[in-house]
């Protein structure tokens, strides 16, 4: 037994010893994963503090958490008071100036700034047409004044058979279209759509020339993910974009309902996990009908929204408006006015009207399937395999221009440009609104880096080179897209001070 003991006492010293090397080399690899955490966190997080939602500054701050417990305390509680004190502070002191270091490049003065935005001619056909009101503040005049501007010069707002300047027969809305006003709710504060923007919209819309017998939908689907709350998306935040600042979508939308028009919300977070089949299969539930297999091109999952208003209106967002008793669809009854945001983004570098569509989709029914082919041009494709803009209305009147700082948008960062801009082109209105608004307002600031929001950056995953491959599917189903500026006409209203 005396051998056999020594022998179990060996090997036993053996698999402490192993298990020891085990622990040591795991702990040596945590202090350099801990420590990269904190600074990760720090440099992060310090820009924009709403990102601690994100799930990976939410891990960063568990690692560094754990870093500092392992590492930075027991350092300090093995020092004399005094010194153990003193070390305390400093590494207080260091963390605190990372802090407001980085604090402070991203909350540099951000009051109104003076853009240079001028009117040109194309110089080739076909082209596209930028529409831009400069001065604008959301007010009704700016949408007014943006609706006759593009009357100007051939696109009229109203579909009637009387014509005049904004009205006509190849008007965009008719008296009783349904119309879904799509919108940023991902972000409170200034990440999302100008609420006095879309409630001058509303207004101009029944205001109609015919007078307005149709619906009004505003919509979008934060995911039910990340967000202000970590939570998705919401249509009655509490902190909105908007001269007052209480002024949400719902009750932008509620205000108009008291006046007897059929305006509401849809928030298709509520929704987004929920897979469903088409009103002609038989399915009356609101939820995502989802492709089955990935496009060849992008490699995107198409999937979009069906839902029944609160007027009681069935709507595929694909196929159209839904009739129950005839049992079919009428496409040419639903309208969508696309409505972002111009702001940077952290990954793809800018989020306007292409990038927008992320708010058609579910990513969550996908397996996050979509957001990871925004930089392959999966949002051109679902624009065309589901329902194109008929059109896209550009709200800078707060913008988001220091590099990678979006989407998320206080109201400290938010910098005021005053412009809203609009064109049945999505890609031509993002490639202009990203040259002429965000790199102009980024290079006043002081940046000097701006190739994460240059459109003419083509190299692999940019802004540039995705915007393009949009770009591309829009061309390849017969939809005239541009990212050329000889091809781009840009008309500009100025409103006068004061």
């Amino acid at each position: 037994m005396g051998a056999v003991g020594e022998l179990l006492r060996s090997s036993s010293r053996m698999q402490d010893g192993g298990a020891e090397a085990v622990r040591r080399k795991v702990g040596d690899r945590f202090f350099f994963v801990g420590l990269a955490s904190l600074v990760w966190f720090l440099l992060r997080t310090g820009t924009k503090p709403s990102r601690i939602v994100y799930p990976c500054q939410r891990a960063a701050l568990a690692n560094a958490s754990a870093w500092i417990a392992l590492y930075v305390l027991p350092l300090a509680g093995a020092l004399k008071p005094s010194k153990r004190m003193l070390a305390l502070s400093v590494a207080a002191l260091a963390i605190a100036s990372v802090l407001a270091y980085f604090s402070l490049i991203k909350r540099a003065p951000t009051g109104e700034l003076e853009l240079s935005i001028e009117s040109r001619a194309a110089r080739a056909k076909p082209h596209s047409t930028v529409f831009v009101v400069q001065g604008a503040r959301g007010l009704d005049s700016d949408v007014n004044a943006l609706i006759r501007l593009m009357g100007e010069h051939g696109l009229r707002f109203y579909k009637s058979e009387r014509v005049g300047d904004i009205m006509g027969p190849d008007g965009l809305i008719a008296r009783d279209d349904v119309v879904i006003i799509k919108v940023n709710s991902q972000w409170d504060e200034r990440g999302g759509t100008n609420t006095d923007l879309v409630k001058a919209l509303i207004k101009a819309i029944v205001n109609h020339p015919d007078g307005f017998v149709g619906e009004i939908v505003i919509a979008d689907n934060g995911q039910a993910q990340y967000g202000s709350r970590g939570t998705g998306g919401s249509l009655d935040w509490e902190r909105n974009n908007a001269e007052d600042p209480s002024q949400s979508m719902e009750k932008v939308a509620q205000m108009f309902a008291s006046q007897g028009y059929r305006v509401s919300t849809y928030l298709w977070d509520t929704i987004t996990l929920k897979r469903v089949r088409e009103y002609s299969e038989g399915d009356m539930e609101d939820g995502y009908v989802v492709y089955d297999k990935a496009d060849p091109e992008t490699g995107v999952i198409v999937s979009y929204p069906k839902f029944r208003t609160k007027y009681g209106t069935y709507i595929s967002f694909k196929l159209g408006v839904w009739d129950p008793a005839a049992r079919s669809y009428d496409s040419s009854k639903l309208k969508l006015i696309n409505v972002p945001v111009l702001k940077t983004h952290s990954i793809y570098g800018v989020t306007a009207c292409v990038k927008h569509y992320m708010g058609v989709v579910s990513d969550r029914l996908t397996n996050h399937n979509p957001h990871n082919s925004v930089g392959t041009g999966g949002m051109g494709t679902v624009m065309v395999e589901t329902r194109m803009p008929t059109l896209n209305i550009l709200d800078a009147i707060w913008i988001n221009p220091h590099p990678r700082g979006g989407p998320a948008t206080s109201y400290e960062e938010a910098v005021r440009a005053n412009i809203i801009a609009a064109s049945t082109d999505p890609v031509a209105l993002d490639y202009w609104a990203a040259k002429h608004v965000l790199m102009q307002a980024a290079s006043k600031l002081g940046y000097r880096d701006l190739s994460s929001m240059d459109p003419d950056n083509t190299s692999q995953r940019s802004f540039g080179s995705w915007l393009r491959l949009s770009m591309e599917e829009l061309l390849r189903s017969g939809i005239f897209s541009t990212v050329d500026e000889d091809r781009i006409a840009v008309h500009v209203f100025k409103v006068a001070k004061g």
